[in-house]
Protein backbone atom coordinates (compact mmCIF):
# COMPACT_ATOMS: atom_id res chain seq x y z
CA UNK A 1 0.00 0.00 0.00
CA UNK A 2 1.38 3.57 -0.88
CA UNK A 3 2.72 5.71 2.21
CA UNK A 4 -0.47 7.64 3.22
CA UNK A 5 -0.44 11.74 3.68
CA UNK A 6 0.34 12.72 7.17
CA UNK A 7 -2.01 15.75 7.45
CA UNK A 8 -5.46 15.81 5.55
CA UNK A 9 -7.29 19.17 5.40
CA UNK A 10 -10.98 20.22 4.77
CA UNK A 11 -12.47 21.54 1.50
CA UNK A 12 -13.57 24.46 1.56
CA UNK A 13 -15.28 26.76 -1.67
CA UNK A 14 -13.05 24.64 -3.73
CA UNK A 15 -9.93 25.10 -1.82
CA UNK A 16 -7.87 22.45 0.85
CA UNK A 17 -7.58 24.60 3.93
CA UNK A 18 -6.53 23.51 7.77
CA UNK A 19 -9.52 24.44 10.53
CA UNK A 20 -9.90 26.67 13.36
CA UNK A 21 -9.97 23.83 15.71
CA UNK A 22 -6.70 22.43 15.54
CA UNK A 23 -5.55 18.54 14.36
CA UNK A 24 -7.54 15.80 15.78
CA UNK A 25 -5.53 12.03 15.37
CA UNK A 26 -7.21 9.59 13.14
CA UNK A 27 -6.56 5.90 14.76
CA UNK A 28 -6.22 2.70 13.38
CA UNK A 29 -9.03 0.04 14.99
CA UNK A 30 -7.11 -3.07 14.24
CA UNK A 31 -4.36 -1.77 16.32
CA UNK A 32 -5.47 1.48 18.31
CA UNK A 33 -2.45 3.44 16.82
CA UNK A 34 -2.94 6.96 15.39
CA UNK A 35 -1.57 6.79 11.71
CA UNK A 36 -2.54 9.56 10.64
CA UNK A 37 -3.81 13.80 11.34
CA UNK A 38 -6.95 15.87 10.23
CA UNK A 39 -7.71 19.10 10.62
CA UNK A 40 -10.77 20.09 12.68
CA UNK A 41 -12.95 23.37 11.66
CA UNK A 42 -14.23 25.74 13.87
CA UNK A 43 -17.39 27.51 13.89
CA UNK A 44 -15.81 29.98 11.71
CA UNK A 45 -14.88 27.75 9.09
CA UNK A 46 -19.16 26.27 9.04
CA UNK A 47 -19.65 29.65 8.14
CA UNK A 48 -17.25 30.00 5.41
CA UNK A 49 -18.55 26.94 4.01
CA UNK A 50 -21.99 27.70 4.70
CA UNK A 51 -21.24 31.20 2.63
CA UNK A 52 -19.85 29.54 0.43
CA UNK A 53 -22.34 27.01 -0.36
CA UNK A 54 -25.37 29.69 -0.50
CA UNK A 55 -23.06 32.49 -2.55
CA UNK A 56 -23.08 29.46 -5.59
CA UNK A 57 -26.36 28.51 -5.25
CA UNK A 58 -27.79 32.12 -5.23
CA UNK A 59 -25.78 32.64 -8.46
CA UNK A 60 -27.77 29.97 -10.04
CA UNK A 61 -24.43 28.40 -12.06
CA UNK A 62 -25.11 25.03 -10.34
CA UNK A 63 -28.54 25.16 -10.11
CA UNK A 64 -29.45 26.51 -13.14
CA UNK A 65 -27.61 24.32 -15.10
CA UNK A 66 -29.35 21.80 -17.51
CA UNK A 67 -30.46 19.10 -15.42
CA UNK A 68 -28.51 16.69 -17.79
CA UNK A 69 -25.74 18.55 -17.26
CA UNK A 70 -25.70 18.40 -13.89
CA UNK A 71 -26.47 14.71 -14.03
CA UNK A 72 -23.33 14.37 -16.27
CA UNK A 73 -20.68 15.82 -13.36
CA UNK A 74 -22.80 13.83 -10.78
CA UNK A 75 -22.06 10.55 -12.83
CA UNK A 76 -18.48 11.15 -13.63
CA UNK A 77 -18.20 11.67 -9.47
CA UNK A 78 -19.16 8.15 -9.81
CA UNK A 79 -16.70 7.23 -12.14
CA UNK A 80 -13.79 9.11 -10.41
CA UNK A 81 -14.07 6.73 -7.18
CA UNK A 82 -14.13 3.25 -8.81
CA UNK A 83 -11.17 4.84 -11.26
CA UNK A 84 -9.09 5.02 -7.67
CA UNK A 85 -10.92 2.27 -6.09
CA UNK A 86 -7.33 0.50 -5.70
CA UNK A 87 -6.02 4.06 -4.21
CA UNK A 88 -9.14 4.57 -1.37
CA UNK A 89 -10.14 1.20 -0.46
CA UNK A 90 -6.83 0.47 1.70
CA UNK A 91 -7.63 4.36 3.47
CA UNK A 92 -10.75 3.33 3.85
CA UNK A 93 -10.13 0.14 5.62
CA UNK A 94 -7.31 1.37 7.94
CA UNK A 95 -9.81 4.26 9.45
CA UNK A 96 -13.00 2.49 9.74
CA UNK A 97 -11.87 -1.20 10.35
CA UNK A 98 -13.74 -3.10 7.73
CA UNK A 99 -12.14 -6.30 5.97
CA UNK A 100 -10.47 -4.83 2.38
CA UNK A 101 -13.27 -6.35 0.56
CA UNK A 102 -15.65 -4.30 2.52
CA UNK A 103 -13.98 -1.22 1.87
CA UNK A 104 -14.42 -2.11 -1.89
CA UNK A 105 -17.80 -2.59 -1.69
CA UNK A 106 -18.89 0.37 0.09
CA UNK A 107 -16.98 2.31 -2.56
CA UNK A 108 -18.63 0.88 -5.23
CA UNK A 109 -22.01 1.16 -3.24
CA UNK A 110 -21.07 4.98 -3.05
CA UNK A 111 -20.12 4.96 -6.80
CA UNK A 112 -23.90 3.72 -7.38
CA UNK A 113 -25.68 6.10 -5.90
CA UNK A 114 -23.96 9.17 -8.21
CA UNK A 115 -24.39 6.89 -10.98
CA UNK A 116 -28.52 6.43 -10.37
CA UNK A 117 -29.01 9.97 -9.13
CA UNK A 118 -26.82 11.58 -12.05
CA UNK A 119 -29.28 9.47 -14.10
CA UNK A 120 -32.30 11.00 -12.47
CA UNK A 121 -31.70 14.44 -12.69
CA UNK A 122 -33.38 14.97 -16.06
CA UNK A 123 -36.44 13.20 -14.91
CA UNK A 124 -37.61 15.81 -11.81
CA UNK A 125 -40.56 16.69 -14.05
CA UNK A 126 -43.89 18.95 -12.59
CA UNK A 127 -46.95 18.23 -13.85
CA UNK A 128 -50.48 20.09 -15.06
CA UNK A 129 -53.31 20.78 -13.08
CA UNK A 130 -56.48 20.80 -14.56
CA UNK A 131 -58.63 24.03 -12.95
CA UNK A 132 -61.25 24.05 -16.16
CA UNK A 133 -60.53 26.13 -19.38
CA UNK A 134 -60.01 29.47 -17.78
CA UNK A 135 -56.78 28.20 -15.92
CA UNK A 136 -53.10 26.54 -16.99
CA UNK A 137 -51.77 25.25 -13.73
CA UNK A 138 -48.65 23.62 -13.38
CA UNK A 139 -45.56 22.46 -11.01
CA UNK A 140 -42.18 23.30 -10.64
CA UNK A 141 -39.54 21.46 -8.37
CA UNK A 142 -36.88 24.29 -6.90
CA UNK A 143 -33.59 23.04 -5.00
CA UNK A 144 -33.83 24.08 -1.47
CA UNK A 145 -30.73 25.49 -1.28
CA UNK A 146 -27.49 24.37 1.30
CA UNK A 147 -28.16 20.84 2.28
CA UNK A 148 -26.27 20.25 5.87
CA UNK A 149 -25.35 16.70 5.72
CA UNK A 150 -24.05 15.46 9.34
CA UNK A 151 -22.16 11.73 8.16
CA UNK A 152 -22.22 9.00 10.57
CA UNK A 153 -18.88 6.39 10.98
CA UNK A 154 -19.84 3.08 10.07
CA UNK A 155 -20.26 4.09 6.21
CA UNK A 156 -18.01 7.41 5.77
CA UNK A 157 -17.92 7.15 2.00
CA UNK A 158 -21.32 5.58 1.55
CA UNK A 159 -23.54 7.61 3.61
CA UNK A 160 -21.89 10.68 2.21
CA UNK A 161 -22.21 9.68 -1.29
CA UNK A 162 -26.45 8.95 -0.49
CA UNK A 163 -27.02 12.41 0.30
CA UNK A 164 -24.86 14.15 -1.40
CA UNK A 165 -25.49 12.55 -5.02
CA UNK A 166 -28.80 13.06 -4.41
CA UNK A 167 -28.88 17.18 -3.51
CA UNK A 168 -26.51 17.90 -6.49
CA UNK A 169 -28.30 15.83 -8.63
CA UNK A 170 -31.34 18.12 -8.17
CA UNK A 171 -29.28 21.83 -7.90
CA UNK A 172 -28.77 22.05 -3.75
CA UNK A 173 -25.19 22.44 -2.81
CA UNK A 174 -24.03 20.72 0.46
CA UNK A 175 -22.19 21.10 3.42
CA UNK A 176 -20.71 17.66 4.36
CA UNK A 177 -19.41 17.40 8.28
CA UNK A 178 -17.67 14.37 8.45
CA UNK A 179 -17.26 11.77 11.28
CA UNK A 180 -14.69 12.45 13.72
CA UNK A 181 -13.66 8.65 13.86
CA UNK A 182 -12.68 8.13 10.13
CA UNK A 183 -12.92 11.58 8.49
CA UNK A 184 -10.37 10.68 5.30
CA UNK A 185 -12.22 9.10 2.55
CA UNK A 186 -14.32 12.00 2.44
CA UNK A 187 -11.26 13.90 0.58
CA UNK A 188 -11.92 11.77 -2.78
CA UNK A 189 -15.53 13.53 -2.94
CA UNK A 190 -13.23 16.78 -2.84
CA UNK A 191 -11.25 15.30 -5.32
CA UNK A 192 -13.58 14.30 -7.36
CA UNK A 193 -15.77 17.47 -7.16
CA UNK A 194 -12.62 19.32 -8.61
CA UNK A 195 -11.47 16.49 -11.41
CA UNK A 196 -14.66 16.41 -12.66
CA UNK A 197 -15.63 20.20 -12.53
CA UNK A 198 -18.00 21.02 -10.18
CA UNK A 199 -18.24 24.69 -9.39
CA UNK A 200 -16.67 25.88 -6.43
CA UNK A 201 -18.76 26.57 -3.68
CA UNK A 202 -21.03 23.42 -4.89
CA UNK A 203 -18.75 20.77 -2.54
CA UNK A 204 -17.96 22.03 0.94
CA UNK A 205 -16.33 19.35 3.45
CA UNK A 206 -15.72 20.10 6.83
CA UNK A 207 -14.06 17.20 9.91
CA UNK A 208 -15.41 19.23 13.26
CA UNK A 209 -16.51 18.00 17.11
CA UNK A 210 -20.46 17.11 16.50
CA UNK A 211 -20.46 19.83 19.75
CA UNK A 212 -19.13 22.76 17.55
CA UNK A 213 -18.79 22.35 14.25
CA UNK A 214 -21.73 20.01 13.99
CA UNK A 215 -24.07 22.33 16.28
CA UNK A 216 -22.74 25.35 14.58
CA UNK A 217 -23.81 23.68 10.89
CA UNK A 218 -27.21 22.38 12.07
CA UNK A 219 -28.18 25.87 13.61
CA UNK A 220 -26.86 27.84 10.93
CA UNK A 221 -29.57 30.42 9.58
CA UNK A 222 -28.16 30.06 6.21
CA UNK A 223 -28.59 26.23 5.63
CA UNK A 224 -32.07 25.48 4.02
CA UNK A 225 -32.34 21.34 4.94
CA UNK A 226 -30.66 19.11 7.02
CA UNK A 227 -29.56 15.23 6.24
CA UNK A 228 -28.37 13.11 9.66
CA UNK A 229 -27.65 9.18 10.39
CA UNK A 230 -26.78 8.89 13.84
CA UNK A 231 -28.29 8.32 17.36
CA UNK A 232 -31.48 9.02 18.79
CA UNK A 233 -30.43 11.75 21.21
CA UNK A 234 -28.06 13.72 18.45
CA UNK A 235 -31.15 13.01 15.94
CA UNK A 236 -33.20 15.19 18.63
CA UNK A 237 -31.12 17.65 19.17
CA UNK A 238 -30.14 18.40 15.75
CA UNK A 239 -34.12 18.28 14.63
CA UNK A 240 -34.40 20.99 17.66
CA UNK A 241 -31.78 23.39 16.31
CA UNK A 242 -33.69 22.91 12.52
CA UNK A 243 -36.78 23.67 14.11
CA UNK A 244 -35.55 27.04 15.34
CA UNK A 245 -34.87 27.86 11.61
CA UNK A 246 -38.01 26.07 10.49
CA UNK A 247 -35.37 23.87 8.44
CA UNK A 248 -36.71 20.48 7.20
CA UNK A 249 -34.56 16.62 8.37
CA UNK A 250 -34.17 13.75 7.22
CA UNK A 251 -32.94 11.85 10.03
CA UNK A 252 -31.90 8.28 10.14
CA UNK A 253 -31.37 7.13 13.69
CA UNK A 254 -30.80 3.13 14.10
CA UNK A 255 -32.94 0.75 14.73
CA UNK A 256 -33.22 -2.51 16.58
CA UNK A 257 -34.36 -5.06 13.45
CA UNK A 258 -35.29 -8.29 14.08
CA UNK A 259 -35.90 -11.32 11.32
CA UNK A 260 -38.88 -13.62 11.97
CA UNK A 261 -38.25 -17.34 11.34
CA UNK A 262 -40.71 -20.09 10.78
CA UNK A 263 -40.45 -23.75 11.03
CA UNK A 264 -40.89 -24.26 7.05
CA UNK A 265 -37.80 -21.48 5.84
CA UNK A 266 -34.71 -22.63 4.42
CA UNK A 267 -32.22 -22.46 7.26
CA UNK A 268 -29.02 -23.25 5.46
CA UNK A 269 -30.08 -19.91 3.02
CA UNK A 270 -31.18 -18.11 6.09
CA UNK A 271 -27.75 -18.40 7.70
CA UNK A 272 -26.06 -17.13 5.38
CA UNK A 273 -28.30 -13.78 5.54
CA UNK A 274 -27.26 -13.95 9.31
CA UNK A 275 -23.50 -13.49 8.04
CA UNK A 276 -24.28 -10.48 6.17
CA UNK A 277 -26.82 -9.15 8.54
CA UNK A 278 -25.16 -9.25 11.93
CA UNK A 279 -21.66 -9.64 11.36
CA UNK A 280 -20.98 -7.80 8.05
CA UNK A 281 -18.96 -3.99 9.43
CA UNK A 282 -18.74 -5.83 12.79
CA UNK A 283 -22.63 -5.27 13.18
CA UNK A 284 -22.10 -1.55 12.48
CA UNK A 285 -25.04 -1.07 10.74
CA UNK A 286 -28.30 0.84 11.21
CA UNK A 287 -30.27 -1.94 9.73
CA UNK A 288 -28.63 -5.10 10.96
CA UNK A 289 -30.99 -7.82 11.95
CA UNK A 290 -29.82 -7.48 15.57
CA UNK A 291 -32.92 -9.87 16.55
CA UNK A 292 -33.35 -13.28 15.08
CA UNK A 293 -37.34 -14.66 16.38
CA UNK A 294 -37.61 -17.73 15.86
CA UNK A 295 -40.59 -20.64 15.90
CA UNK A 296 -39.51 -23.05 18.40
CA UNK A 297 -39.81 -26.01 16.28
CA UNK A 298 -36.95 -25.38 15.19
CA UNK A 299 -35.06 -22.93 17.63
CA UNK A 300 -31.97 -25.54 18.36
CA UNK A 301 -31.10 -26.43 15.16
CA UNK A 302 -31.03 -23.01 14.37
CA UNK A 303 -29.32 -22.05 17.44
CA UNK A 304 -26.24 -24.62 16.16
CA UNK A 305 -26.13 -23.22 13.02
CA UNK A 306 -25.33 -20.03 13.90
CA UNK A 307 -23.30 -21.33 16.44
CA UNK A 308 -21.61 -22.83 13.64
CA UNK A 309 -21.35 -20.10 11.41
CA UNK A 310 -20.43 -16.89 13.98
CA UNK A 311 -17.46 -19.61 15.09
CA UNK A 312 -16.02 -20.28 11.73
CA UNK A 313 -15.57 -16.21 11.30
CA UNK A 314 -12.21 -15.52 11.48
CA UNK A 315 -11.39 -12.05 12.84
CA UNK A 316 -8.53 -9.70 12.27
CA UNK A 317 -7.03 -6.61 10.83
CA UNK A 318 -8.70 -5.67 7.78
CA UNK A 319 -5.65 -5.48 5.32
CA UNK A 320 -5.32 -9.35 5.95
CA UNK A 321 -8.82 -9.87 3.98
CA UNK A 322 -8.51 -8.81 0.63
CA UNK A 323 -10.86 -11.11 -0.65
CA UNK A 324 -14.51 -11.96 -0.27
CA UNK A 325 -14.59 -14.23 2.72
CA UNK A 326 -15.89 -15.50 6.05
CA UNK A 327 -14.03 -12.46 7.90
CA UNK A 328 -14.76 -9.87 9.97
CA UNK A 329 -12.75 -6.35 10.76
CA UNK A 330 -12.79 -4.67 14.52
CA UNK A 331 -15.09 -2.27 15.58
CA UNK A 332 -14.37 1.57 15.15
CA UNK A 333 -13.18 2.59 18.31
CA UNK A 334 -12.45 1.53 21.73
CA UNK A 335 -15.51 3.04 23.03
CA UNK A 336 -18.13 0.94 20.75
CA UNK A 337 -16.09 -2.09 21.71
CA UNK A 338 -16.57 -2.03 25.31
CA UNK A 339 -19.72 -0.83 24.95
CA UNK A 340 -21.33 -3.73 23.26
CA UNK A 341 -19.33 -6.02 25.16
CA UNK A 342 -20.64 -4.01 28.06
CA UNK A 343 -24.36 -5.24 27.03
CA UNK A 344 -23.16 -8.57 26.57
CA UNK A 345 -22.40 -8.79 30.00
CA UNK A 346 -25.30 -6.96 31.05
CA UNK A 347 -27.70 -9.26 29.23
CA UNK A 348 -26.15 -12.19 31.21
CA UNK A 349 -26.67 -10.60 34.10
CA UNK A 350 -30.38 -10.03 33.05
CA UNK A 351 -30.41 -14.19 32.43
CA UNK A 352 -29.47 -14.41 29.05
CA UNK A 353 -26.51 -16.76 27.61
CA UNK A 354 -23.56 -16.27 25.38
CA UNK A 355 -23.62 -19.26 22.99
CA UNK A 356 -20.45 -18.61 21.59
CA UNK A 357 -18.37 -15.35 21.47
CA UNK A 358 -19.29 -12.26 23.47
CA UNK A 359 -15.73 -10.79 24.51
CA UNK A 360 -13.10 -8.73 23.90
CA UNK A 361 -9.99 -10.11 22.14
CA UNK A 362 -6.69 -10.56 23.66
CA UNK A 363 -4.68 -8.53 20.54
CA UNK A 364 -4.17 -4.94 19.91
CA UNK A 365 -7.41 -3.37 18.53
CA UNK A 366 -11.10 -2.46 19.28
CA UNK A 367 -11.94 -6.32 18.74
CA UNK A 368 -15.12 -8.54 19.75
CA UNK A 369 -15.44 -11.77 19.23
CA UNK A 370 -18.90 -12.54 16.53
CA UNK A 371 -21.30 -13.17 19.30
CA UNK A 372 -24.77 -15.34 19.76
CA UNK A 373 -27.06 -14.41 22.50
CA UNK A 374 -29.47 -17.28 23.72
CA UNK A 375 -32.27 -17.30 26.49
CA UNK A 376 -33.33 -13.34 25.62
CA UNK A 377 -36.26 -12.53 26.37
CA UNK A 378 -38.25 -9.65 24.93
CA UNK A 379 -38.10 -7.70 28.66
CA UNK A 380 -34.18 -7.60 28.53
CA UNK A 381 -32.15 -4.74 27.00
CA UNK A 382 -30.58 -6.50 24.76
CA UNK A 383 -33.92 -7.01 23.34
CA UNK A 384 -34.48 -3.54 23.10
CA UNK A 385 -31.42 -1.23 22.62
CA UNK A 386 -29.29 -0.79 19.84
CA UNK A 387 -25.53 -2.54 20.23
CA UNK A 388 -24.18 -1.76 16.92
CA UNK A 389 -21.82 -4.44 16.97
CA UNK A 390 -21.27 -8.39 16.14
CA UNK A 391 -24.01 -9.53 18.83
CA UNK A 392 -27.12 -11.66 17.88
CA UNK A 393 -29.72 -11.85 20.07
CA UNK A 394 -32.08 -14.85 19.61
CA UNK A 395 -35.35 -15.28 20.79
CA UNK A 396 -38.19 -18.30 20.45
CA UNK A 397 -41.52 -17.70 19.22
CA UNK A 398 -44.81 -19.63 19.50
CA UNK A 399 -47.28 -18.62 17.04
CA UNK A 400 -47.14 -15.91 14.06
CA UNK A 401 -49.21 -13.35 16.13
CA UNK A 402 -46.79 -13.44 19.24
CA UNK A 403 -43.69 -13.40 16.50
CA UNK A 404 -44.99 -9.90 15.10
CA UNK A 405 -45.69 -8.58 18.85
CA UNK A 406 -42.02 -9.55 19.46
CA UNK A 407 -40.93 -7.61 16.79
CA UNK A 408 -42.53 -4.64 17.46
CA UNK A 409 -41.96 -4.25 20.87
CA UNK A 410 -39.04 -1.83 20.52
CA UNK A 411 -39.07 1.97 20.02
CA UNK A 412 -37.44 1.68 16.75
CA UNK A 413 -38.89 0.97 13.11
CA UNK A 414 -35.99 0.75 10.27
CA UNK A 415 -36.29 -2.78 8.91
CA UNK A 416 -37.57 -6.29 9.26
CA UNK A 417 -37.59 -9.33 7.96
CA UNK A 418 -39.66 -12.68 7.53
CA UNK A 419 -38.67 -16.08 6.23
CA UNK A 420 -40.92 -18.77 5.03
CA UNK A 421 -42.67 -20.45 1.90
CA UNK A 422 -45.88 -19.60 2.72
CA UNK A 423 -46.51 -16.51 0.61
CA UNK A 424 -49.72 -15.57 2.53
CA UNK A 425 -47.67 -15.52 5.68
CA UNK A 426 -45.00 -13.50 4.47
CA UNK A 427 -47.17 -11.05 3.02
CA UNK A 428 -49.38 -10.83 6.43
CA UNK A 429 -45.85 -10.37 7.92
CA UNK A 430 -45.16 -7.35 5.71
CA UNK A 431 -48.55 -5.76 6.35
CA UNK A 432 -48.13 -6.20 10.19
CA UNK A 433 -44.64 -5.69 10.81
CA UNK A 434 -43.86 -1.92 12.19
CA UNK A 435 -40.79 -1.16 10.08
CA UNK A 436 -40.00 1.30 6.84
CA UNK A 437 -38.30 -1.64 4.82
CA UNK A 438 -39.46 -4.89 4.61
CA UNK A 439 -37.06 -7.83 3.74
CA UNK A 440 -38.52 -11.60 2.60
CA UNK A 441 -36.14 -14.74 2.26
CA UNK A 442 -33.49 -12.24 2.07
CA UNK A 443 -31.75 -9.35 4.18
CA UNK A 444 -30.72 -6.63 2.73
CA UNK A 445 -32.92 -7.02 -0.54
CA UNK A 446 -33.38 -4.11 -2.42
CA UNK A 447 -30.65 -1.12 -3.51
CA UNK A 448 -30.24 2.04 -4.44
CA UNK A 449 -33.63 2.16 -6.24
CA UNK A 450 -35.74 1.40 -3.02
CA UNK A 451 -36.58 3.60 -0.79
CA UNK A 452 -35.33 3.15 2.42
CA UNK A 453 -36.18 4.96 6.17
CA UNK A 454 -37.67 4.29 9.49
CA UNK A 455 -40.82 4.35 11.78
CA UNK A 456 -40.87 5.52 15.46
CA UNK A 457 -37.72 6.16 16.83
CA UNK A 458 -35.75 4.97 13.47
CA UNK A 459 -36.46 8.67 12.69
CA UNK A 460 -38.30 10.30 9.41
CA UNK A 461 -38.23 10.92 5.93
CA UNK A 462 -36.68 8.82 3.14
CA UNK A 463 -33.34 8.08 1.53
CA UNK A 464 -32.57 6.16 -1.78
CA UNK A 465 -34.61 5.78 -4.63
CA UNK A 466 -37.15 8.44 -6.34
CA UNK A 467 -38.34 9.42 -3.11
CA UNK A 468 -35.01 10.76 -1.75
CA UNK A 469 -35.14 13.40 -4.44
CA UNK A 470 -38.06 15.16 -2.99
CA UNK A 471 -36.34 15.95 0.37
CA UNK A 472 -33.85 18.56 -1.84
CA UNK A 473 -36.79 20.27 -3.80
CA UNK A 474 -39.12 22.60 -2.85
CA UNK A 475 -42.89 22.23 -4.86
CA UNK A 476 -43.78 25.24 -6.82
CA UNK A 477 -47.18 25.49 -8.33
CA UNK A 478 -47.84 28.44 -10.68
CA UNK A 479 -51.48 29.04 -11.76
CA UNK A 480 -52.27 31.77 -14.60
CA UNK A 481 -55.76 32.99 -16.06
CA UNK A 482 -56.00 32.67 -19.37
CA UNK A 483 -57.47 35.97 -20.87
Amino acid sequence: MTDLPDHWQNFIDGSFVDGGAGWLDVLDPATGDAFARQALADARDVDRAVAAAKALHDSGAWSGLRPLERGRIVRRMGDFLLDRIDEIAPVLTREAGKPLWEARLEIEGAARYFEYYGNQAETMEGRSIPLGSGYFDFTTHEPCGVSAQIIPWNYPMEMTARSLSAALAVGCTAVVKTPELDPLTNRYFADAAVACGLPKGALNILCGIGKEAGAALAGHPDVNQIVFTGSVPTGVAIATAAARNVVPCVLELGGKSAAIVHDDADLDAFLSDVRWGIYFNAGQVCSAMSRVIVQEKVHDKLVDGLIAMAEGLEVGSGLEFPEFGANMGAMISEAQAQRASGMVSAAEREGARVATGGRRMNRPGFFLEPTIMTGVTPEMTIASDEVFGPVLSVLPFGDEDEAIRIANGTPYGLVGGVFTADVDRAMRAANRLRAGQVFVNEWYAGGVETPFGGFGKSGYGREKGREALLNYVQTKNVAIKLR
